[in-house]
């Protein structure tokens, strides 16, 4: 008897004690659960982040880097070393792991809820339901074929029943947070392409949830009846949770207005409720994160309730807890099993499979509701994106026994061939037609002088910026004989959080991603206050005030600025000092890539180009119309920077409430001559025509005669009192610079200066570039036919080795 109990306590492995007395007392930390479970978040956080920018070049969503990573931690790379492996993944840490990760994809899958929005599904068009339709039916019934010869060849003996739906959902998944990143990191979700590929995705996202819950119900242990018993139940929980705890969460959402604080026992309930119902549906036997999922659809998405919870949860679950999820999937996978000619055609035949499928099944169904055909086949590839819901299935699918070992790797190599070719391919074969409208006036002098309607794209980066924004616009008004169209533009940086994907999500719910046609909040329904900041100006004003969204890459978003500026012929784009004003009175950088926008903008822009450096221009509450008094000064050395800056503060002279102040600047010497200036004549011209304002409206005219630099200084030192902006060209023909050290040389030698500490004066500053033909490669980038050239990427690789 004694011996069999010694016997036994050999072989039964003790659980791992939490945490160690430390090193000095003789503890191995990886040997204890917590220390062990710190060391693998940190190692598969270096090596997926450390893959996503080696992959970034390539232009591959995360989720390919956190796959490899997972595989490559796994026993098909470092885990073929049994020392790593013992040591930083033991068997008996798996458990402590696997529960991490689970808890973490919990959370995940309550924020895809979040971002999934029922009512935009509603309304998608029957083609997006058609190519959908296909997008599923096809690469089920090939998934089903495939599951036969699975069946008779690796996975002997598996009940044909759940592995043909799981081989059906397997190929008939399209992964819609990635297919969202994919298609803003090609500038595709502006076109008629992209806004099909979403709503088609977002059908095809539900409809897979729902297979994947019939394939859980009936790969239980138990009887039919009993996977019978599972799906009634779970559909009574659903049930349930619509009619007891939606209108609990309702409530929340309208107790929790915008601009004001969400309680913090409101953000617990709802996580409490998320765990709760994992537990109810885990209890059913489907899986927890059904019952999280669900949660996540059934929360309101009006208000800021929902925009909250993402914020709160997003950051700790996709940085940290998600990419276990990867390794636990990756540390099931042995490539090293696909052995021989036979595994290797088998995932040959997995992977074309898949491919036809989806893609055939897209491409046949697009051409039929008349789809052009470069158009059909991107969006063939584009709907065979796989993702995360791709690895829960095959996660689950092995829990279940329905998969083995070798089908779980090919399965998984399969998700990652095709995600990863999605891209260089839609990058290949559709190249957006971008047919440049007539576009005669670049410039707001030429627009002047044509009385003709003056268009002007403002850029903002956050709320801060949004008064200013408006008062600038109402001060720019001048009289209603000739229109004012603005076009305000968020920049949002895309990101892998969730919240950038729901804002995409959001913005498409009205129409066109980006813009609404009607003029109403696109970025978030109605709720986003930045957009009803606006939309509330334009319902007083007579300014035509349009909103807009570029969700994007900092890298690229200057794409979205000047193709849009482009698109809507604009004469001025307003874009944001990439530092922003203190209590102090010092302004302090909001980081680099926003500088190298900023420059980028400046130097391929299709039009004149100003940056607002933002010292709270009429306060920091919007003015009304009838309360608007704002003094302007302008220095006008000469050049044709200096040139559009004077057209801009003129055809803002034109209102009742603008006080103008022109100062020209002349040397000192007998003749009284201006500054040197490549074009006297233009500048002499723009000054007579100033001249002629002043004697008729509120126009001062006055010139100011200096010796040097040091007097230019001084000059405009003593005009700061009173001012509220100050207009000047970037590149005015000054003799010297006026601060020894410029660290922003897109604000020009006067306009660094106003910006720069030396000036005291709580005056906002607005630097003008005119519109520059020669660096207009933008305009001639698009042509009729499609083919679409690539402005080289050295300029934009200068810019940015300049900055640095």
């Amino acid at each position: 008897m004694a011996t069999s109990a010694v016997s036994t306590s050999t072989k039964c492995q003790p659980a791992m004690k939490t945490t160690s007395e430390g090193a000095w007392q003789g503890d191995d930390p990886l040997h204890f659960a917590l220390p062990l479970l710190i060391l693998q978040i940190c190692l598969v956080v270096v090596v997926t982040r450390s893959l996503a920018f080696l992959l970034k070049p390539l232009r591959q969503p995360r989720v390919i880097a956190e796959i490899i990573g997972g595989i490559l931690l796994g026993p098909s790379a470092l885990g073929r070393n049994s020392k790593f492996l013992n040591s930083v993944f033991p068997k008996q840490s798996l458990t402590v792991l696997d529960t991490v990760a689970n808890i973490g994809l919990l959370f995940f899958l309550f924020l895809v809820g979040l971002e999934l929005d029922l009512r935009s599904i509603r309304r998608t068009g029957s083609k997006a339901l058609a190519i959908a339709a296909a997008g599923i039916s096809l690469p089920f019934v090939l998934g089903i074929g495939t599951s036969f010869v699975l069946r008779s060849t690796v996975i002997k003996g598996a009940r044909q029943g759940p592995l043909l739906i799981f081989m059906g959902v397997a190929l008939s998944i399209t992964a819609f947070p990635v297919l969202a990143r994919i298609l803003a990191e090609l500038k595709l979700l502006t076109t008629d392409l992209g806004r099909l590929a979403m709503s088609a995705a977002a059908v095809n996202d539900v409809a897979a949830w729902i297979l994947l819950a019939l394939a859980i119900a009936l790969s239980g242990s138990g009887s039919p009846l009993v996977s019978l018993w599972v799906l009634l139940t779970a559909t009574a929980f659903i049930v349930f949770l619509a009619i007891a705890v939606r209108p609990i969460l309702g409530w929340m959402v309208r107790k929790s207005p915008e601009g004001e604080p969400v309680r913090e026992v409101y953000i617990c309930t709802t996580l409490v409720i998320v765990l709760a119902a994992g537990f109810v549906t885990d209890t059913i036997g489907i899986h927890a994160l059904f019952g999280a999922f669900v949660v996540g659809i059934m929360v309101p998405k009006d208000g800021p309730f929902a925009r909250v919870l993402i914020e709160k949860v997003e950051d700790l679950v996709s940085s940290l807890f998600l990419p276990l999820y990867f390794v636990s999937s990756g540390l099931k996978t042995n490539v090293a099993s696909i052995s021989g000619a036979k595994s290797w055609g088998l995932l040959v035949l997995v992977i074309t499979n898949a491919c036809v499928g989806k893609i055939f099944g897209t491409i046949i169904v697009s051409l039929l509701t008349r789809v052009p055909k470069r158009e059909a086949v991107a969006l063939g590839f584009l709907m065979n994106t796989k993702g995360l819901v791709e690895l829960i299935v095959l996660n689950i699918g092995k829990d279940r026994k329905v998969l083995n070992d070798e089908a779980f790797a090919i399965l998984v190599l399969m998700a990652l061939f095709t995600t990863f070719i999605t891209t260089p391919i839609v990058m290949a074969v559709y190249k957006p037609a971008r047919p440049v409208a007539p576009y005669k006036h670049h410039t707001i002098e030429r627009a002047t002088e044509t009385d003709s309607e003056l268009r002007v794209m403002a850029c903002f980066h956050t709320s801060r910026n949004i008064p200013t924004l408006i008062n600038l616009i109402e001060s720019s008004r001048g009289t209603s004989r000739r229109r004012l169209t603005v076009y305000t533009m968020h920049l949002v940086e895309l990101s892998e959080r969730s919240s950038a994907i729901s804002m995409v999500h959001r913005a498409r719910r009205n129409g066109l991603p980006f813009w609404n046609r009607n003029g109403k909040a696109a970025a978030s329904g109605g709720g986003e206050m930045v957009e009803v900041a606006f939309e509330a100006y334009h319902q007083l004003s007579s300014v035509s005030v349009r909103p807009m969204t570029a969700i994007s890459d900092l890298n690229t978003i200057h794409d979205d600025i000047i193709t849009c500026a482009l698109d809507k012929r604009v004469q001025l784009v307003i874009l944001p000092f990439h530092k922003m004003l203190q209590l102090d009175g010092s302004f302090e950088s909001i980081g680099h890539a926003y500088h190298v926008v900023n420059q980028k903008v400046l130097h391929h822009a299709p039009c004149s180009v100003a940056i607002l450096v933002d010292r709270g221009f009429g306060g920091a509450a919007q003015v009304s119309a009838k309360d608007v008094e704002y003094s302007i000064c302008v220095l006008f050395f000469g050049g044709c920077d200096d040139r559009e800056a004077l057209a801009y503060a003129s055809s803002m002279a034109e209102h009742p409430g603008i006080s103008l102040t022109v100062n020209r600047f002349i040397t000192n010497n007998s003749l009284n001559i201006p500054l040197v200036s490549e074009d006297n004549t233009a500048d002499q011209m723009a000054i007579e025509a100033c001249k002629a304002k002043a004697e008729e409206g509120n126009i001062k005219y006055q010139e100011l005669v200096v010796d040097d630099h040091a007097d230019v200084a001084v000059a405009i030192r003593d005009m700061g009192k009173g001012i509220n902006l100050f207009l000047v060209g970037k590149s005015p023909p000054v003799p010297e610079p006026l601060l020894e050290r410029q660290d922003c040389p897109e604000l020009g030698p006067v306009g660094g200066f106003l910006a720069s500490r030396e000036f005291t004066a709580m005056a906002s500053v607005l630097v003008v570039q005119c519109y520059n033909p020669e660096k207009d490669t933008y305009s001639k980038r698009y042509t009729v036919e499609g083919e679409a050239s690539v402005v080289p990427a050295t300029m934009d690789q200068d810019i940015e080795a300049q900055l640095d």
